[in-house]
């Protein structure tokens, strides 16, 4: 293909995208959904070119941005609390998925070396990041659930990349050494800890010290890739190390970006996770084209394969299923003998923490990388879209309904501190920071107008404590008059700028501040 027909290409599918999630909204789907429905549909129609997926660029594209966006929003803290419940997913279930996926692809091709049936139980078992988010968005969910199908979609692509690995290797070399699996393992998950913490440090290193703010901004975008291609250069998780740096980076941030490159950049980057995302899905279906033409078009896929499939699909689901209520009733039993840290979800958040098991980016890209002497390698492929379309399309496009229907309790204590009681402590700390620099050394007023605001703000929020509702009310209506004043500034602003009156640059300046002071308004109205 030209570079310009590529290009071309590129810019078609952009469209694609926009117009596939525009009817998503449409219909009330997931976006996911619209897209690899979308994606597949139009790969198969005559004419259109052929796109090749390279799997290795797939990983190193889309994965590293994606899980880094995850974990930068993730609440740490949260993160920390239910570490134990999120290690038995994304370690726990992804070990047992990929053993029972296993068993049940030898007993259904008992002709398929054991070694290569555990490959394609690796290939099939961790829930994606990518899917999980795209899927979640606009969800409202328990904070614990949140915390866990959050926490899992972080670290299980790398348990499933690792196991993956090791059973290629056993495939190929027909010998395997539960021992130094295990070793290798471990090393594999704590070097990956070591270089997204050493990756972090330099980041943190390099952004305090640089003045200029489109770099800061740079190599905060770039820090997904250099933690991920790092790790992967000294033979530890990639994954590891990018989602490492991710909850560092965003756990300082607050700290050393300034606001100005915090906002701008947190636009750029979500303009480029929306795009990513997207085009993951899109190339997916589209990818679908090229698996089917090798063996010939969907004739000439066996019937074997097709029960393989069915097979592969089920097993995957039953097998969170279970592994999520087995944990649950331990919990339960762990809980009766005293261990206060035990504590079930319940049956209606682990029915939508089981049901919640989408597969995508890493199961659509790790089976592209299989040699072509694997044995039942066009099968792995295969059985990998089937998992990805079935669970994105049927779990991810009912998950909302399940939600509704089984109504998860939020069964976690709050946090101690509210909103508005957070609200109340900053304007305190404003206002005693003011009271004490509006006066000059002589003790004479020369901030007053600064004085008096927050004195305001204090005495509002204050109030907005103790009666919420009443407060709010007139909340609303003082900033539904400030954004009608920002309204008529931006008029006249624009009316100077048309008549010839002023630059564009005091335009463009102007402007900025207005955009931001409406933004501050339109938030705090609660818009």
């Amino acid at each position: 293909m030209h570079a310009v027909e590529a290009f071309e290409l590129v810019l078609a599918l952009l469209a694609l995208v926009i117009a596939l999630h525009w009817l998503a909204m449409k219909l009330r789907w997931p976006p996911a959904t619209a897209l690899l429905v979308g994606g597949g549909g139009l790969a198969f129609i005559p004419g259109l070119p052929s796109i090749t997926l390279d799997p290795e660029l797939a990983l190193v594209l889309f994965l590293p941005p994606l899980l880094m966006d995850g974990a930068y929003f993730t609440a740490l803290g949260r993160f920390r609390r239910h570490l134990p419940g999120i290690l038995s997913l994304a370690v726990g279930a992804v070990v047992f998925t990929t053993l029972v996926v296993g068993v049940v692809a030898h007993m259904i091709l008992p002709s398929l070396p054991w070694a290569a049936c555990f490959a394609l139980g690796a290939i099939v078992s961790p829930p994606d990041a990518v899917s999980a988010r795209a899927v979640l968005k606009g969800v409202h969910l328990p904070r614990r659930l949140e915390a866990l199908l959050e926490g899992e979609s972080l670290l299980n692509d790398a348990t499933g990349l690792i196991l993956f690995r090791f059973a290629v290797a056993a495939t190929l070399s027909g010998v395997f050494h539960t021992g130094e699996a295990v070793q290798s393992f471990a090393f594999v998950a704590i070097g990956g800890v070591v270089v997204g913490a050493v990756v972090a440090k330099v980041w943190i290193f390099a952004a305090k010290r640089l003045n200029d703010q489109m770099l800061v901004m740079l190599i905060t975008i770039l820090l997904c890739w250099a933690a991920y291609l790092a790790g992967e250069a000294v033979h530890v998780s990639g994954v590891i190390a990018t989602v490492t740096a991710g909850l560092a980076m965003g756990w300082y941030q607050h700290e050393i970006l300034p606001a100005e490159v915090r906002l701008r950049a947190n636009s750029a980057w979500f303009i480029m996770v929306f795009v990513l995302e997207a085009l993951v899905f899109i190339l997916i279906g589209f990818s679908l084209r090229d698996a089917i033409e090798r063996i010939g078009g969907i004739a000439a896929i066996p019937s074997a394969w097709v029960v393989m499939m069915a097979a592969v699909v089920l097993t995957i689901t039953a097998a969170r299923f279970v592994w999520v209520f087995a944990s649950e009733a331990l919990l339960e039993i762990a809980g009766k003998l005293g261990l206060e840290r035990a504590r079930p979800l319940g049956w209606r958040q682990a029915t939508v923490l089981s049901w919640a098991g989408m597969r995508g980016v890493v199961t659509l890209a790790v089976p592209l990388t299989l040699p072509t002497e694997m044995p039942g390698r066009d099968l792995m492929l295969i059985c990998a879209f089937a998992a990805i379309f079935v669970t994105v399309v049927v779990q991810g496009s009912s998950l909302g309904l399940l939600i509704r229907l089984v109504k998860p309790v939020d069964v976690d204590p709050p946090a101690p501190m509210a909103l508005p009681a957070a609200e109340a402590a900053m304007a305190r700390a404003r206002a005693e920071v003011v009271e004490r620099l509006a006066y000059d050394e002589n003790g004479t007023l020369i901030h007053p107008m600064m004085l008096e605001e927050h004195r305001k703000r204090l005495r509002f929020m204050e109030r907005y404590i103790a009666e919420p509702a009443a407060a709010m009310d007139g909340l609303r209506s003082h900033f539904d008059v400030l954004l009608q004043a920002i309204a008529a500034g931006r008029a006249e602003l624009i009316r100077l700028h048309r008549a010839g009156l002023i630059e564009d640059e005091v335009l463009h300046e102007l402007e900025r501040d207005l955009d931001v002071e409406e933004l501050a308004m339109t938030f705090q109205r609660g818009d």
